[in-house]
């Protein structure tokens, strides 16, 4: 800023404040959220800003300034109202009826270029009604892991929120979960909704169907409108949100991801992926593998989320039985399996290298995939990047060539179910026509990135932030998982 402009001077040029805000979920009336206030923060510097998603918000990165980010989201210049979300939730199995935004607030909704309405929505922004005792406040370190989270299962081809930006505050936080003091941030989310399974449930607990009603009109307005003028909307809309989670819960179990804590609150009404936090890429694959450390009954461990996911699907229909047929609720959910099934092995194929198989061996090959990853608990990642590594097409010559330059082959007959599964990846590649051999090739590199978002990198990348301010090895990574590399 020169000496001779002022902040509304600036502000005009601002081109966040002068997006074509939709009063969307405001519309629904307050029943649904209260007006708040953001926090004033003692200083504002912006640490992440997602040129990426800037233009399907019509805007051009180069005409947008870090300064633009920090009056917006740092210090919400000139952005009313703000509403903190109304829901409940069930959390580890238990109904917890005091939840609702305690340290966010839905900034505002936009049309993006592809038609599609978006929510900004913001977490670590100040206290609201629903802040319980908490400070309202994320933690610097909390920020930088859902910037990563998202990015990763952006580029791994996830359904899911993206950060829009992140900046830190300059408060000390006291938390028992990291060496405290720690440093402070505001992060911006973009979402296709904010709305929740949780927020259907506060209308069932509240004994108003009317607000079901509302809310479910609104939703299937906004986010499923190729339904609204289908005289079975409704059961058409169940039926699709359970297909939306069974895909996104298939992508996680590909991904190699656990969400960590999949509470009614956390599962999105459009069935996409949002709200990371104590999140864990597996290292190898361990379906009790468990991400959060009070998961002490690993409730929400690696392999227990597509069953999980159901049965969040199934206590939905407890709200929505005041407006859906309980038959048409449970045909809905009686699809779960196969849409989750049809995902999980469309996306392992791909990461063996096959986007279409018809072969009678299909089965067999990720039968034995998932053998020898859980019994030699090689890194799960690893064992897919080395494919795309040292894939060849000499793999049709011989069986003994399959991934025989990588270090992840046992050694000669020392294990069974690896001969047995290069012999079957061997025999697979002979259906294929020479000529078809890159387009495996291509496929691999594709569904197998070399980087993968483990603890360690992340913990990383966060010593040189924590230890001497220097965020370059951070944006080196994200560069990376945006790229693929």
């Amino acid at each position: 800023m020169t000496l001779a402009e002022t902040p509304n001077q600036t502000n005009s040029r601002n081109p966040f404040l002068h997006l074509k805000y939709e009063p969307a979920l405001e519309s629904l009336g307050n029943d649904y959220y209260d007006e708040v206030a953001a926090a004033e923060f003692p200083q504002h510097i912006l640490r992440w800003r997602n040129d990426e998603v800037l233009p399907n918000l019509g805007l051009n990165p180069q005409t947008v300034t870090d300064e633009d980010f920090i009056n917006a989201f740092g210090k919400f210049q000139e952005r009313q109202p703000l509403l903190a979300l109304r829901y409940h939730g069930y959390q580890f199995g238990e109904y917890n009826s005091g939840l609702g935004d305690g340290r966010g607030f839905l900034y505002g909704q936009v049309r993006g270029v592809d038609g599609e309405l978006y929510d900004f929505g913001t977490k670590g922004s100040g206290r609201t009604p629903y802040s319980r005792g908490g400070d309202g406040m994320l933690t610097l370190k909390g920020g930088v892991r859902e910037v990563l989270a998202a990015e990763a299962l952006h580029s791994l081809g996830v359904r899911t929120s993206r950060c829009l930006t992140m900046i830190e505050t300059g408060l000390s936080l006291w938390r028992g979960d990291e060496p405290s003091p720690t440093r402070s941030s505001v992060m911006v989310r973009m979402s296709r909704s904010h709305i929740r399974f949780g927020t259907f449930e506060r209308s069932h607990y509240l004994r108003r169907p009317d607000l079901t009603q509302k809310l479910l009109d609104h939703v299937i307005e906004q986010y499923y409108r190729h339904l609204a003028a289908e005289p079975d909307k409704y059961a058409l809309f169940y039926a699709e949100l359970v297909k939306r989670v069974a895909e996104l819960v298939a992508q996680w179990m590909a991904a190699g991801f656990c969400h960590a804590v999949l509470n009614t609150d956390n599962m999105s009404i459009t069935g996409e992926s949002f709200d990371y936090g104590p999140y864990a890429f597996i290292p190898t694959y361990d379906p009790y593998f468990t991400a959060a450390y009070f998961d002490y009954y690993r409730r929400y461990c690696y392999g227990h989320q597509p069953s999980i996911c159901r049965l969040n699907l199934e206590m939905l229909q407890e709200p929505l039985k005041a407006i859906i047929d309980k038959a048409d609720l449970d045909s809905g959910l009686a699809k779960f399996e196969e849409y989750y099934y049809a995902e999980y092995r469309s996306l392992m194929l791909k990461k063996l290298g096959f986007d279409e198989l018809q072969v009678p061996e299909v089965d067999d090959l990720l039968e034995l995939t998932i053998e020898f990853l859980q019994t030699s608990q090689v890194g799960y990642h690893h064992f897919f990047s080395e494919i795309a590594r040292t894939f060849s097409i000499n793999w049709r010559n011989d069986p003994a060539f399959v991934l025989h330059d990588s270090d992840i082959a046992p050694a000669s007959g020392a294990s069974t179910i690896f001969d047995n599964w290069c012999l079957l990846y061997h025999k697979i590649l002979n259906n294929f026509a020479p000529e078809q051999i890159d387009i495996i090739a291509a496929t691999l590199a594709v569904a197998n990135p070399k980087t993968a978002l483990l603890r360690p990198v992340i913990e990383s990348i966060w010593e040189p932030i924590a230890q001497e301010d220097n965020w370059q090895p951070f944006y080196e990574l994200v560069q990376k998982l945006q790229s693929r590399s």
